[in-house]
């Protein structure tokens, strides 16, 4: 059994294509969650996959024993964690954003724990689970390529990839999102004029992510990070943006809050990311 612990826009969009793969998958959600899963199944329109509703059964509790896709927003870690440990899952296949999340994951005594990445633009519209762009993509370690979940995941219309050490898998998508997500929230614009609001800034975030990342293990020129920021669409919106607009829970920490103590650790000045983290923690305050 797989079973998909926060079955939201990317969590469900896959526990939705497993079940249509004839996988044995569950849904692990909140209780109003789960009821609206069981009562309603999960609705999907699909670029790549076409629309159904997939009615896969959820649950409030992790079974016993069974192989996890831990899907859920990297704020809500602390409190499915302890469900999971309690479970001893054959496998867990964690594709939260950041990075602290794998020091917490390997901490708490599970076995077999591979920490991803994945590719895709999903949302919740209306009920329903819009997914776009034609792609999904799941990258993980090297030492993960085979096991139970990459390989159900692949039978299921993902694709599968192998990126190297988990350390640069996860470094890999933090290195471009974090500085996507900060200029884009700070500025609340676009990608396109969020880069050229405050050039100074813009130049100034990217040079010490690249740092942090080089640090970290992944070497990274901010040269290459800003070319590759400049060919995103100039009207991509991130999801933290949309999160801190509405003044709910939001990554803020995982993607910012991480960087900061990493820097630190370090020794990395980082004033840039002192300013826009700043700013967006006086506005959530």
């Amino acid at each position: 059994m797989i079973t998909v612990v926060g079955p939201g826009a990317v969590g469900g969009l896959l526990a939705a294509l497993l079940h249509r793969a004839g996988e044995d998958v569950v849904a692990v959600a909140r209780p109003a969650t789960a009821q609206r899963i069981a009562a309603e199944g999960l609705q999907v329109r699909s670029d790549a996959f076409g629309t159904w509703t997939a009615h896969v059964p959820a649950t409030t509790a992790v079974p016993a024993g069974s192989a996890v896709v831990l899907a859920v927003k990297a704020y809500a870690l602390d409190d499915v964690l302890p469900g999971i440990v309690a479970a001893r899952p054959r496998a867990v296949l964690a594709l939260l954003n950041g990075t602290a999340h794998a020091r917490a994951l390997h901490a708490a005594g599970l076995e077999d724990v591979a920490c991803a990445s994945i590719q895709v633009e999903a949302a919740r519209e209306q009920e329903a689970i819009v997914h776009r762009g034609g792609y999904c993509i799941v990258t993980v370690p090297d030492a993960a390529a085979g096991g139970a979940v990459p390989e159900a995941l692949a039978r299921a219309g993902v694709t599968v990839r192998t990126g190297g050490s988990e350390n640069e898998v996860l470094w890999r998508k933090y290195s471009f999102l974090a500085p996507t997500a900060l200029l884009t929230s700070w500025t609340d614009l676009p990608i396109g004029p969020a880069l050229e609001r405050d050039p100074a800034v813009t130049a100034g975030v990217v040079e010490e992510v690249a740092a942090v990342a080089t640090a970290e293990g992944l070497t990274l020129e901010p040269e290459r990070l800003m070319a590759a920021l400049r060919k995103l669409p100039g009207t991509l919106e991130s999801s933290l943006q949309h999160d801190v607009r509405r003044g709910g829970a939001s990554e803020l920490e995982a993607l910012g809050g991480n960087l900061l103590a990493l820097a630190a650790e370090h020794a990395i000045p980082a004033p840039s990311l002192e300013r826009v983290v700043g700013d967006l923690r006086g506005r959530h305050d």
